[in-house]
Formats: structure tokens, sequence, C-alpha cells
């Protein structure tokens, strides 16, 4: 039944207005109109507001094009819609949400929410978000955003990909691989070259240095062996011509003794068994060291250089093999 013509109808937006002049007149007033309503804006206030089939311009939507995610929503300070490309595997929330403030300096808030009021963290990835319906909050205005289901590409399709991906690849090393080869070929002998001119002072000090080492080694080797010569003759005459072996055994049986400790004390000392070559090694480097350290020679300097060298050696050997260069079988057999 109708309301008389003078009582107040309250419309969407919350004012009392007149009704119709028709119904004053006695005709009919036409059936009133049901208004649906719906909460959109901030959760808090509930404000209530017509919905339309159309998507309203501050609505926040998700879409997919070429394989990636595209939110729209409105900006408030511009009042224009934008579009954010979103790479879902890169790119992180708090990214996202800097990107919207950066394009409205208006926005002094940008949060994002679980469809059951849990914060999102800014570390999470958007591929994250993207698996379910979220919340925007964007100053005191939040939005329902629904994320549409992404369509998943059938076996033909993913081995077709595949296929353009791997056939993007093969064209990229064709065009570029030359100039990117020679490219790292120039360098790599700039570097080269580089390092060889400063070991050539360093190499010559070395040289140096290394001959006077090697010299008193030597030198210490012949005084060894003179020494035991010597020993061995003087323990001789002792025994034939000076005493007699009675008098020379407990002698002779001491100094072997000595000679077991000496050995001993050297393992305990240097952690190495007294073999021969390792002790002049050892007696090298010593005589060397302590002659680097009176011509300021930078061992550890010299030490980086080489392996620096043989690294750039290395990338050099490693980058004109044929399979890195890419050549056919017939070329390759030919260079071997």
């Amino acid at each position: 039944m109708l309301p008389r013509a003078g009582r107040l109808l309250r419309s969407g937006g919350g004012r009392w207005q007149q009704p119709l002049a028709a119904a004053t007149s006695g005709r009919s007033l036409p059936a009133p109109q049901m208004l649906c309503l719906r909460q959109t804006g901030n959760l808090k206030h509930h404000k209530a507001a017509c919905y339309s089939t159309l998507v309203p311009s501050d609505e926040v939507t998700v879409n997919y094009r070429y394989g990636l995610p595209v939110v729209t929503l409105m900006l408030p300070s511009r009042k224009e819609r934008c579009q954010f490309t979103i790479k879902p595997m890169l790119t992180r929330v708090g990214t996202f949400l800097q990107d919207i403030q950066k394009e409205d300096k208006g926005i002094k808030r940008a949060e994002v929410f679980t469809t059951d009021g849990s914060k999102i963290p800014a570390t999470a990835l958007m591929e994250v978000l993207l698996m379910n319906d979220f919340k925007l909050v964007i100053n005191n205005t939040t939005y329902s955003v629904q994320v549409p289901v992404k369509e998943k590409w059938s076996r033909e399709h993913a081995v077709e990909a595949e296929d353009i991906k791997s056939l993007v690849h093969r064209l990229f090393i064709a065009l570029h691989l030359e100039d990117h080869q020679l490219r790292r070929e120039r360098e790599l002998l700039q570097k080269l070259d580089h390092l060889r001119e400063q070991l050539v002072p360093l190499e010559q000090m070395k040289a140096k240095i290394a001959t006077s080492a090697d010299a008193k080694t030597n030198k210490l080797l012949w005084t060894g062996l003179a020494l035991l010569s010597t020993q061995g003759g003087a323990l001789a005459w002792l025994t034939w011509w000076v005493y007699s072996w009675d008098i020379m055994e407990p002698v002779t049986y001491f100094i072997t003794y000595g000679s077991c400790l000496a050995f001993y004390a050297y393992f305990v000392l240097t952690k190495q068994d007294y073999v021969y070559p390792d002790v002049k090694d050892r007696q090298f480097l010593h005589y060397f060291y302590r002659k680097s350290r009176s011509q300021h020679f930078d061992v550890e300097q010299y030490n980086k250089l080489k392996e620096a060298l043989a690294e750039v050696e290395e990338s050099l050997r490693r980058l004109h093999q044929p399979l890195h260069l890419q050549l056919p079988i017939q070329e390759i057999n030919d260079q071997d």
C-alpha cells in the first residue's frame, strides 16, 4: 500500500524528499524502486553507496595481461585511474606500495591486509599476495580486491613456450656471442698485459734474491758434508792411531745417540721428517724471506699478482675452447 501524499520518503542518499505531485492529484503512484546497497570505503564507518553493474571509478581491479598481473586503481589526489604491471616473482609488497605513493604524493598511508584483517608484511612477494583476495588500504579508504583465477596453460602451450624461449636464446647467442667473446677477450688481454707489467720488476728482484738464497743453501750443504767427513776422519784417527776400539766405541755410541736426538728435535720443532730435499727447501725459504725483508721485496703482493695472472690465463684458455666458440665439428678437427 502506497504512503500518503504528505508523508516523506527517504532516498538512498539519506535525505528526506516530498512525494510526487501525482499523489496529490489523485493519480496512482508508480511502484517504488528498490535500491541495492553495499558497503565501500572505510569498513569502520560502514558508509552506504549505490551498487551498479559498472565498475566504479574507485574500484581496485586485477587483470592478467600477457601473463603478468595488472593492478588498476584510482589515485585519490589526481582523480585518475592508474595501472601497475607486476612481476610476481620479483616484486615485493613494499615495492608495490612505494610505487603507488610515488605516483600520488597525496597518499600518506598504503597498506595491504588479508580478508580476515591480518597485515601482510612489506617483504612478502606479490606472487604470494595474488594467490588470494586481499584488502588495500589507501589513506582512510579500504578497497576489497578480488584476484581472478589465472588460467593454467595446457601442456601443449607450455611446450610451445619452452620452444620459443629456446629459439630466442639461440638467436641471442648467434647475434651477440661473437661480440661478447671479442669484448671479453680484449678485456682479458688488457688485464694480462697490465699484470705482466707489474710483475716485471718483481720478477727481476725475485730472481736476484732466489740466486742469493740458493747459493747460501748450497754452501750450507757443502759445509755439512765437510763437517761429517771431518768427524769420520777424526773418529778413525782416534780409533786406530791414538786409542783402541774399546775406548772409542762408547764415544761413537753417544755421537749416534746425539744425532738421533737432533733429528727428533727437528721433527718436534718443524713437524716434518728430516728428509734432505725438504730440509734444503726449508733452508732456501728461510734465506729467501730473510733476504726479501732486507731488500724490501713484498712477497704477498707478488703471490697475489701471480694468482691473478694464472686466473686470467685460465680464462683465456677456456674462452678459446672450440665448444665455447660453438665451432662446427670440422673446424674443431682441423684445429686439433
